[in-house]
């Protein structure tokens, strides 16, 4: 015959529910000394229960956002990018941005944290229970030409990227749109004016977004339009994160000796 401890686990592994499972013995103690009412029971066992399963669904739209890698606000480097402004990112992680819908575009050279800090407030979006997309702009592209080519565009458009509170486009001009791939960008951005916001990064300033979008200046104007309208510009200035990598490594001081000497 079946203990109680072992009915109690059967009906919890049946019902799915796994933190009551692994504490209910635990609050029944903690209860039975602190005198606790039996609704005060219940609350606590069911909060435990609720906790668990809001961290089951933050690791999975973690997962589901496709980060390359998690990365913080906490653990970016400000000492060393003295050219991010610590104070307004810090202000964006309150999230109040994704609320009304505006855009995020982070503007600075190679290596200088773009990505990080794209990263680091889409993840912080993740653990608030809202979808996340991330994606670099090369790729993103790739996809909706081969979803237009499948007669799946409307279809991967409404999942990709309209079903979803915050996109992350990453690397914007790091490789040149086509006419083609430069229109499909345009309705992207389009489609989600005033609707969900967007993060973008790029090492170009917007005046040489026209070159990276096939030299179409009034589709550049009018994607720069809707995109600056409700707008947070961060400008990060600063050396890269890669070279002061390499340098406290010596790598880069071997590079260059070995340059020298070649020539």
């Amino acid at each position: 015959m079946l203990s109680q401890h072992e009915r109690i686990q059967t009906l919890c592994e049946q019902l799915k529910v796994q933190a009551i499972q692994g504490c209910y013995a635990d609050l029944a103690e903690t209860a039975a000394t602190n005198e606790t009412s039996y609704i005060d029971y219940l609350e606590e066992i069911l909060k435990a229960e609720h906790a668990m399963r809001q961290g089951r669904s933050r690791h999975t739209l973690a997962k589901l956002a496709g980060f390359p890698a998690i990365k913080t606000l906490e653990d970016f480097d400000f000492d060393f990018a003295t050219g991010a402004p610590r104070q307004r990112l810090l202000d964006l992680s309150g999230l109040a941005f994704l609320e009304r819908k505006e855009n995020v575009i982070l503007l600075g050279p190679s290596g200088t944290g773009k990505t990080h800090l794209a990263i680091a407030l889409g993840y912080r979006v993740t653990q608030s229970g809202a979808k996340v997309r991330f994606i670099s702009a090369a790729d993103l592209m790739l996809h909706l030409e081969s979803a237009q080519r499948q007669g799946r565009y409307k279809e991967v458009l409404r999942r990709s990227v309209l079903g979803l509170s915050l996109l992350i486009i990453d690397e914007i001009g790091y490789l040149p749109f086509s006419d083609t791939q430069a229109n499909l960008f345009f309705q992207v951005i389009a489609k989600r004016y005033e609707s969900g916001s967007v993060i973008l990064t790029s090492n170009l300033s917007f005046g040489e977004w026209e070159q990276a979008f096939g030299g179409n200046t009034a589709l550049t104007s009018a994607m720069l339009d809707r995109l600056l309208h409700h707008a947070h510009v961060i400008q990060i200035r600063g050396d890269s994160y890669r070279l002061k990598e390499k340098r406290k490594a010596g790598v880069l001081g071997q590079q260059l000796n070995a340059v020298q000497i070649e020539n």
